[in-house]
């Protein structure tokens, strides 16, 4: 957990990884230990020849959307699930795309874990294996992003569309060229052919706010035929098409229930409050609403959830992600400071949080 801010946080029960971690056997007459945040049983996998051995694991694990009750719910190995998660962009103070340590990976989902949340959005990046070696073996879903691939338009790509004041096709996207657009679905079959047998990812983003979008319908359907063990969000935030598992948005400045859609719906982005702490060097310092204190902080992530996701779970709402894990340049809307000195949220109240969500379901 963390102290105070202003004060630095000390990670309890810190350990090294080793391979031997979580680790089992499959035994005979038994059923399968299944993968899950709770308990990510990994098994031991060595593949023997005449020449080499190779030592893997495995995961065992589903996830599915079906309606109970006429509404949308999503299904871990048949049972609820909530993806109660944070955005992660993967900045690290040290090396900007890297850590110091690979160990800092490890670290981050620990800190994560202990603040209630089940699950981290990728947010257009691809991470080292170690990373989703670390997913696996600690517990925690990943929803991970296509890199964006595009043009980038403030007023049309984020604030007109989060205001809710645009809505187009994918053909309104025309200035992409076929030779970016055969790039991405390049890049996008890699990613999944790369991740194929994580257990920790969950679901995959194909475009975010609209970034180089197009023929999203027909990538959703690219996309499945690659992996059909993982659920999309075709189109995060907005721009929606025909084909998604997702009614899948982004909501920032307002807290409101989101009216059913038929379809499973993610707050694929939301929170996003800024509180300064330690020390900062950027002059920009971007977020969705100020905070003077870490009680302040608290209490508007809170009553974000009270107000909108609670609420919205008898809607049909399967999960949120809260912007974001830790600071980054020219935003300090983290959960953590960029150096991940500093814990801006209370440990303890967003624990609870994690265990209302829980009780919806």
């Amino acid at each position: 957990g963390g102290k105070e801010h202003g004060e630095n946080v000390v990670l309890k029960d810190e350990r090294e990884y080793h391979f031997e971690n979580n680790f089992g056997y499959i035994s005979l007459g038994q059923g399968p230990h299944l993968w899950t945040p709770e308990t990510p049983w990994l098994y031991h996998l060595k593949i023997s020849t005449d020449r080499d051995e190779v030592y893997t694991y495995a995961g065992l694990r589903t996830i599915e959307s079906r309606a109970e009750g006429g509404v949308p719910r999503l299904f871990l190995n048949g049972q609820k699930i909530f993806l109660h998660g944070v955005l992660d962009q993967g900045y690290y103070p040290e090396g900007i795309f890297l850590p110091s340590s690979l160990k800092e990976y490890g670290r981050d989902i620990l800190r994560m874990k202990r603040l209630g949340f089940n699950c981290l959005r990728k947010h257009v990046k691809i991470e080292p294996e170690t990373f989703y070696y670390l997913c696996d073996t600690l517990g925690m879903l990943v929803i991970q992003d296509m890199v964006n691939s595009g043009n980038y338009h403030y007023l049309t790509s984020s604030l007109f569309s989060n205001l809710g004041i645009l809505k187009k096709p994918d053909t309104w996207f025309r200035n992409l060229g076929r030779e970016r657009k055969l790039f991405f679905v390049s890049q996008m079959k890699k990613t999944i052919r790369k991740l194929y047998n994580h257990p920790c990812v969950a679901v995959y983003t194909i475009f975010n706010e609209g970034w180089g979008q197009f023929e999203s319908d027909r990538l959703y359907e690219l996309a499945k035929r690659r992996d059909p063990t993982r659920l999309i969000d075709s189109t995060s935030g907005w721009y929606m098409q025909k084909k998604s598992d997702f009614y899948s948005r982004h909501i920032y400045y307002r807290n409101r229930i989101l009216p059913s859609s038929g379809k499973p719906m993610l707050l694929s982005e939301c929170g996003g409050y800024t509180l300064a702490a330690g020390k900062n060097e950027w002059k920009k310092t971007f977020g969705y609403g100020q905070c003077h204190s870490r009680k302040e902080l608290t209490d508007k992530v809170l009553a974000m959830y009270r107000e909108m996701v609670l609420p919205s779970i008898q809607k049909g709402l399967c999960g949120s992600i809260l912007t974001q894990f830790s600071d980054v340049e020219g935003e300090i809307n983290g959960l953590y400071t960029s150096d991940r000195k500093i814990c801006k949220v209370s440990p303890e109240e967003m624990r609870k949080i994690a265990e209302e969500i829980r009780e919806k379901l």
